[in-house]
Parts: structure tokens; C-alpha cells; sequence
């Protein structure tokens, strides 16, 4: 029997690495916001922030073609080209962040920042939500909730429950901000301290919650006055997918003392780095003593210095805010019997699905996700009952992809069985 690639990666790799969908992809090829199976299928990637700018964007490829062909080595030589990076990225923030540590990961990014906040407080205690991910390090995965540590999680951690606009209705914040005061009490008790809070400023995989500008406001103040720092996780909503900003953090309207970035750097190269002021990182360098051999190297410097210019060349930032719109409009006509809400943050786009009996629709809305990928339509689900799709397609997502989307959906869930 032949074996296939399923069965040949579980006895190379081992159990339980994950797949997408029930019959896994295998693809081939990819150009702007199309992939391709082996079988020659296309489908209309509506799901992969990796591939920023478009699946091997021909100024991004040559990009680092170019410089592969002429040096690429590790940072403890000097060169002009993560400088050159750094310039143009930290030209992006305000709030004074200024300078930035390279990595290859957003894991390794939020690894640092976490240290940065205890560096900078000389705390240990860290708040995150309860339905959370911010990568795969021994300390970063404290905080993700899909499997609990071994041995239990770190006591200087405390998770508050994710913002649910739909059925936690939070307006002002105000609740959530008592929720991170709790912690910051509790951690107080346990001798701690609090040394800041992570978060994604859409709060993407709790389920991109509808929040106000100011929303979070409270929680900022709270978490100020008990002398800790406020971590941007920007691996989702940064580089213009929130359409009117450039930032999530400056959409929701908060200044954070750390940002972390990762995969949508580099277009697919990998790329990550933490951005902060200089206060914060002479705190970091004088505490711990870190080098990342890779990080930011000349081919990688590259890569990501391209993924800027087809940003600002090809007003990818202005097509997310206009697309974002049609999509909007769009998915508030969708009618399901078990749909409870639409919701979008630039070109990011959530629908929550519901049972009769207030249970997430989960199983309803894997069936749906699997009725898109046989339709051509790459998607997936978030929030803590998965039951929420999650829609993320690159930036040059046009209008006409959005209808080809739309056309598809709505298709997909009048042929889609209600089932528990």
C-alpha cells in the first residue's frame, strides 16, 4: 500500500501534529490570494495572515533572492540592513517607541516582551485573557488555555475572562478592567507583583469582540497604577490590516510600552521582533543577556524592509479599510437561524453561530468551514467554543474576491445541516 503523506508525516514527525480540515490541504503553489493543490484545485485564501502583501509577492521574492545571492550571516556582524528595518518600522509608532529586538518567531518576540515587563518592574506576575494564544515558548504557553501546562500553570500567572461583546456585553470596559484589577490584587497577595498585561488589541482569538475606541481605557489605568507595563500583541492586527491604522493598538486607541510582531513581517520568511522605548529596552539589556543568531539577519532584513514598501507602493493599508467595508455590509445580510452576530476589524471578519439552547454551535460550524474548502474557500473558526468563523484573508483581497467569498458562504450555510 502506498503510503500517503498523512500517514508518512505522523512516522516522521510524530502524533497529534495539527492539520487543517477533516481531509488536510495539500498545497502546492500560491500567487497573491490564491493557493493550489496537488490536484490543481484553487482556492481563494481567506485565512492566512502569513502571506501579508500575497502569496510570493515577486518584490518580496526578489527580495530576498537577491540578498541570499550576495551575503546572508548572523547579527554579530555589523550590517546596514536591520537598521535600515528598524528605521522604517519604528517610523511607524508613536508613543515613543523607538527601538526593537529582532527574532525569527512571534513566540520568541512575546518571550522577550514578557521579559521585558519583569525587567522593567522588577515583577513577576503576568495577566492574560482566558481564551488567549501568543505563541509556543516554555513561558509564553503558560498563557494559552487550549492545554494546560504540565504540572499546572506558573502561580504568577492569572487569566481574566476574554471580552464577549455579544454575550458578556462589556461597553466602556469596565467590567473587564475590575476582572484585571482582581488579578493584579491576587497577584499583590501572592508577592508577585504585577509586571503587565498581553494582549491582542483585537482580541482576535477570543473571538474579535465589537470594542469601542477607548474600551480599554480602564484596564490601561488599572494596570498603570499597579507599576506594570501594557503588551501589544501585533501579530494579527498589525501592518494596516485594521484598516484605518496601521496598528491595532492605535485603532482601540491605547499607547502600549511593548509591541510584538511575527509572522506577516516578512510575507512568509520568518520574521518577528519586539518594538519598544528606550527606557524598557535598557531595562531588558541590562537585566538579561540576549542574542538571537538569526534575528534580523541581512536575508531577513530584506524580506521584511519589501513587505513595507508593497504596504505603502500598493495601498494595501486603504484597500483593508475599502474592502473591509463591502465585506461588512455584506455579512450583516447574511440570515441563518443559528447566526447571532457579524462582526469585522478591518480585514478581519467573525460570524458566531449559536444553538437553540445558547450552546456555541461548534460541530454546525466545522461542517461549515470543511462545505467552504470544498467550495475552493480556505477559512477557519476562533473563539474558545469555536464557534465563531474566522475570515483573515491577505491584504490585497479585492472587492471581487470579497463577493466570490460571499457568494460561496452563502451558498455553504443554506446547504450546511444544523446539527449540535
Amino acid at each position: 500500500m502506498t503510503e500517503t503523506l498523512v500517514d508518512r508525516r505522523a512516522r516522521l514527525m510524530g502524533p497529534n501534529v495539527p492539520t487543517f480540515y477533516q481531509t488536510p490541504v495539500h498545497l502546492v503553489k500560491g500567487e497573491g490570494v490564491w493557493v493550489w493543490d496537488a490536484a490543481g484545485k484553487r482556492y481563494l485564501d481567506c485565512y492566512n495572515n502569513v502571506p501579508h502583501v500575497g502569496h510570493c509577492h515577486p518584490r518580496v521574492v526578489k527580495a530576498i533572492c537577491d540578498q541570499a545571492g550576495t551575503l546572508n550571516t548572523h547579527t554579530r556582524y555589523l550590517h546596514e540592513g536591520v537598521l535600515n528595518y528598524i528605521e522604517r518600522l519604528t517610523a511607524t509608532f508613536s508613543h515613543g517607541i523607538s527601538q526593537a529586538i529582532m527574532t525569527c518567531t512571534g513566540s520568541e518576540a512575546n518571550d522577550i516582551a514578557l521579559r521585558m515587563a519583569q525587567a522593567a518592574t522588577g515583577k513577576t506576575g503576568i495577566i492574560a485573557t482566558d481564551a488567549t494564544y501568543h505563541g509556543n515558548t516554555m513561558a509564553v504557553s503558560q498563557l494559552s488555555t487550549r492545554k494546560p501546562p504540565i504540572g499546572g500553570r506558573w502561580p504568577n500567572v492569572r487569566l481574566v475572562p476574554a471580552p464577549d461583546s455579544l454575550n458578556r456585553p462589556d461597553p466602556d470596559g469596565s467590567i473587564f478592567a475590575g476582572h484585571v484589577a482582581q488579578a493584579v490584587r491576587e497577584l499583590d497577595e501572592a508577592g508577585f507583583g504585577c509586571s503587565g498585561i498581553l494582549l491582542c488589541p483585537m482580541f482576535a482569538n477570543e473571538g474579535l469582540p465589537t470594542l469601542a475606541r477607548g474600551w480599554l481605557d480602564k484596564t490601561v489605568a488599572v494596570i498603570r497604577a499597579a507599576g506594570g507595563i501594557v503588551i501589544a500583541d501585533e501579530v494579527q492586527p498589525g501592518f494596516g490590516r485594521a484598516g484605518s491604522h496601521f496598528w491595532g493598538h492605535d485603532k482601540l486607541g491605547f499607547a502600549p510600552d511593548v509591541v510584538v510582531m511575527g509572522k506577516p513581517m516578512a510575507n512568509g520568511h520568518p520574521v518577528g521582533a519586539v518594538a519598544t522605548r528606550p527606557d524598557v529596552m535598557a531595562a531588558f539589556r541590562n537585566a538579561f543577556s540576549y542574542f538571537n543568531t538569526f534575528g534580523g539577519n541581512p536575508v531577513s532584513a530584506a524580506a521584511a524592509l519589501a513587505v513595507l514598501d508593497v504596504i505603502r507602493d500598493e495601498g494595501l493599508q486603504e484597500n483593508a479599510a475599502r474592502v473591509s467595508a463591502h465585506v461588512t455590509a455584506r455579512m450583516a445580510a447574511l440570515r441563518h437561524p443559528l447566526l447571532r452576530d457579524t462582526r469585522s476589524n478591518g480585514l478581519f471578519f467573525g460570524a458566531e453561530f449559536m444553538l437553540d439552547d445558547g450552546e456555541p454551535a461548534t460541530r454546525f460550524c466545522a461542517n461549515l468551514v470543511e462545505g467552504m474548502v470544498a467550495r475552493g474557500v480556505l477559512m477557519n473558526v476562533i473563539g474558545a467554543g469555536r464557534n465563531i468563523l474566522k475570515i483573515r484573508p491577505p491584504l490585497p483581497f479585492s472587492v471581487e474576491n470579497a463577493d466570490h467569498l460571499m457568494d460561496r458562504l452563502e451558498e455553504t450555510l443554506r446547504d450546511t445541516k444544523v446539527t449540535a
